[in-house]
Order: structure tokens, then C-alpha cells, then sequence
């Protein structure tokens, strides 16, 4: 019984933050916080709107907006969380207090899926548009360091056939440095980053319109039922993101009032924008002859390949991608500064520096390691990994507005969930069960069970031990 009471033990909602050492800089407002929001949602666009297309045709467009409903119901439930537990953490810190200490490590250890491993494959499509614009001013990179691609020969690496992605394990470093050197300079160059791909995305639809050829609507779901859900788990990439607010509360002026508002916000308009350049695409370009990797230019190619519009879009593609790494870069590393401020990591990765009060240890450790399996390590397979362990962080998200609200009912909630404690909640949880059930195969549910193994391992070793909780 001792065992099972600390697995259940709970931080208490109200918690400011721990006591003792640098506290981090509080700077972001509400915009700010909503550019976040969309600085990691708006680069899933140019990678999924092909893909999304290839699998349920011009229903595409209700697969973007069955993932955008989804995550209406799951983004209510954030915002009270938010509001009345105002920390870093994301779903790791509300797990916490309403679900218990394993709960919240599970979570937590899911969350790397989200942001950490999601950083390696936007930074392989950041590097793959940098080495086509240095292609055509011939400054093309050696075949060695193109892609990740390391081959391995009776039981070792074949150097003289593997190959490294360079430019992406470059492009992380420097992110992380960025990141390391504060957070208003890391808010600053994202909201500039998220401007222009809202240029890019609102110019493509200006633009386009008038090339849209209706013939191309019929049939509207030639894949079925199936097609659109499948397509729906795939596109839920490009959603992935709003929930990354929450990290950066810690962060927020008024977190209690500006984190739900941001969460909300960066939603609503990546959504209207998603619907939208999904419309247009598949009313221009075949939506089985679309390029999965590279729809939106696809597009306008076959609109005629205005070059200012190319050029505008393969900005936006570029700086989409590269304002995704620099979120969701940031969210892992206040994910890992927040557990290690639980003593569930080591101490280490909570160290704040005093002048850029930035955890620069944590920061650049991620950084590094990330930018390594970047180099070595294809991911395009892991980007459902990415989809399975966000479902799961959202889940348990619902789950802990049910519990909080019968478990703490007088708690103060300055936003709270329209409809009562369970109806919300509990269509948010149907919701991510159907896509994940439905749109998810096998094998990704294997390697998402030898990651869930693996982190018990790691919690039973050092988390379980050297938690705070035990300690008090």
C-alpha cells in the first residue's frame, strides 16, 4: 500500500513554483504566447496537406477539420488546467496534480515524443528546402552530408557508405543556442518567423482562388469513412503545437488570464487557416496526384508557377519549419526543466543561469542530442510516434478535469470548461481514441510500447527514488 501511495502521490494544484533558486523571466503576453501556439502548428501545413490529401482525396478538408474539432474539446480542457495551475509542465505538471507522481511521469516521458523526437524530422525538411536553394546557386553540399542514412555491415557502420544530415544537425545546435540565450530574443525571432508564414499561407489562398477547377471536389471522399479518420490521424500533425503554450507559462506576464486565451487563439486560427489552403490545393492539383512532401508548391506549380508565389511559399515552408523546431525545441526543454525541478530528472537540468535566466545546461544538452539523431537517424517513420504520444498526453489531460473538479471542487478556476465536469472532457477522450485506434497501425503501437517500457525503467531507477515528494 506504501508503494502504490506514492505512484498516486499528487503535487498540490495550486503550486506556484518550488522554492529556492533563479526564477525565469516573465515577458510573454497573450500575443506573444499565441504566436508560440502557432510558431509550432503553422509549419505542419507545408508537410501534411499532400500526405493528408493522398489519404482521403479532397475529404482532406474534413479531416482537417475533424483533427481541428478534436482538438477544440482537448484545448478547453488546457485552459482550465492552465488557469488554475499556472507553471511550466504542460500536461506533465496538470498530471501531476490531479492524476499522481505516475501518471505524471508517464506523461511526461510521452511529452519527449511530442516535442523532442518531433524537432529531428522538421529539421530534415528545413534542411532538405536549404539544400535545394544552395543546389540551384551551385553550392550544392557532398553526398556525405546530405541525409541521415548510416549503414550498418556485419554488425558495424560503413562509413564510406553512410551519410549525415548536416545542415538539420547544424540548424538544431543553433536553435538551441538561440534558446539558451533568453527567452525574449527566442519570442522575438518567432513571432517574426510566424509573420511570414502567415504571408505565405494567406497570399497562397489570395492568390490561387481563382484557379480552383470545382471538377476536382468530385468525388468529395472517394476513400471513404476510413480514408478521412486515416487522414485525420496523419494531418493531426500539423495541429500538434497549441498545447505548447502551456510550457511558457512560467514565462507569461498573466498566465491565469493570458494562457487560455493564447491556447484558444492559436487554435481557432490555425485551424481556419488549414481548412482553408486545404481547400484551395486539392481544388487545383489532383488529390492523387499531389506531392505528398511538397503539396502547397505542387500547387502553385500547376497553377501556372507564378515565381513570386513559389518564392513566397518555399519562405514560408523554410521559416514554418524552422519557427516549429524552435517551439517545440523549447517546450522539451521546459519539460525536462520541470521535471528535474521535481527531482524526477536530475538536479542538472533545472539549473537556471542568473544572467539569461535560461536553463543553458538543459538547453544545450537537448540541443546536442537531438541535432545527433537528426544527423544519423531518418525519422519519417517516428512522426507517428509524435501523433501516438501527443493523444496520450491529451487524454490524461481530459481525464484530469474530471478528476480535479470532484477532487478539489471549491479550487479556484478562472476558466472553466463549458457543459459541466464530464461532457467535455469526456468527447475529447472518445475523440483522440477513435483517431488513434483507427488512423494509427501495429507497428506504431509496438514502438510506442517499447518507449513506455523504457521510461518505466528509467522512473523505477532514478525518478521513483529521488522524487521531491519523497522527500518531504
Amino acid at each position: 500500500m506504501s508503494l502504490l501511495r506514492n505512484l498516486l502521490a499528487r503535487q498540490p494544484h495550486d503550486r506556484i513554483r518550488a522554492p529556492g533558486g533563479v526564477p525565469l523571466r516573465r515577458v510573454l503576453g497573450v500575443r506573444a504566447l499565441i504566436a508560440v501556439g502557432l510558431g509550432t502548428m503553422l509549419g505542419g501545413i507545408f508537410s501534411t496537406i499532400g500526405t493528408g490529401s493522398n489519404a482521403a482525396g479532397p475529404a482532406v478538408v474534413v479531416a482537417f477539420a475533424l483533427s481541428g474539432v478534436t482538438c477544440v474539446f482537448v484545448a478547453l480542457c488546457y485552459a482550465e488546467l492552465a488557469s488554475m495551475v499556472p507553471v511550466a509542465g504542460s500536461a506533465y505538471t496538470y498530471a501531476y496534480a490531479a492524476l499522481g507522481e505516475f501518471v505524471a511521469w508517464v506523461i511526461g516521458w510521452d511529452l519527449i515524443l511530442e516535442y523532442g523526437f518531433s524537432v529531428a524530422p522538421l529539421a530534415a525538411t528545413l534542411s532538405a528546402s536549404l539544400q535545394q536553394l544552395l543546389t540551384n546557386i551551385g553550392l550544392g553540399l557532398p553526398s556525405w552530408a546530405q541525409t541521415a542514412n548510416v549503414v550498418f555491415v556485419n554488425g558495424g557502420v560503413d562509413l564510406a557508405h553512410s551519410q549525415v544530415d548536416l545542415v538539420a544537425a547544424i540548424a538544431i545546435v543553433l536553435l538551441a543556442a538561440l534558446l539558451a540565450i533568453g527567452i525574449r530574443e527566442s519570442a522575438g525571432t518567432n513571432v517574426g518567423l510566424v509573420v511570414i508564414q502567415l504571408v505565405a499561407l494567406v497570399a497562397f489562398v489570395l492568390f490561387l482562388a481563382g484557379a480552383v477547377h470545382p471538377v476536382l471536389y468530385h468525388p468529395f471522399a472517394p476513400l471513404g469513412l476510413d480514408g478521412i479518420v486515416s487522414s485525420a490521424a496523419l494531418v493531426f500533425f500539423a495541429y500538434i503545437g497549441f498545447d505548447t503554450v502551456t510550457v511558457a507559462s512560467e514565462e507569461a506576464r498573466d498566465p491565469v488570464r493570458d494562457v487560455p486565451r493564447a491556447i484558444l487563439g492559436s487554435l481557432l486560427i490555425g485551424a481556419v487557416l488549414f481548412i482553408t489552403v486545404a481547400a484551395v490545393a486539392v481544388g487545383i492539383v489532383a488529390w492523387d496526384k499531389m506531392n505528398p512532401d511538397a503539396g502547397m508548391l505542387d500547387a502553385v506549380k500547376h497553377a501556372g508557377n507564378n515565381p513570386l508565389l513559389f518564392g513566397l511559399v518555399l519562405a514560408g515552408t523554410v521559416t514554418g519549419t524552422f519557427a516549429s523546431m524552435l517551439t517545440s525545441l523549447l517546450g522539451q526543454i521546459r519539460i525536462f526543466y520541470v521535471m528535474s525541478r521535481d527531482r524526477l530528472l536530475p538536479r542538472a537540468f533545472g539549473s537556471v543561469n542568473a544572467r539569461t535566466r535560461t536553463p543553458i545546461a538543459t538547453t544545450m544538452i537537448t540541443g546536442i542530442i537531438v541535432a545527433g539523431v537528426a544527423a544519423v537517424v531518418p525519422l519519417a517513420s517516428l512522426l507517428k510516434l509524435v501523433n501516438i504520444g501527443t493523444f496520450s498526453a491529451f487524454v490524461i489531460v481530459c481525464a484530469g478535469v474530471m478528476v480535479l473538479r470532484f477532487t478539489h471542487p471549491n479550487a479556484a478556476r478562472p476558466f472553466r470548461v463549458p457543459l459541466g465536469p464530464v461532457a467535455v472532457p469526456l468527447i475529447g477522450i472518445a475523440l483522440c481514441a477513435w483517431l488513434t485506434l483507427k488512423g494509427l497501425d501495429g507497428l506504431t503501437w509496438l514502438r510506442f510500447l517499447i518507449w513506455f517500457v523504457a521510461g518505466l525503467g528509467v522512473y523505477a531507477l532514478y525518478g521513483y527514488r529521488n522524487s521531491l515528494l519523497r522527500r518531504t
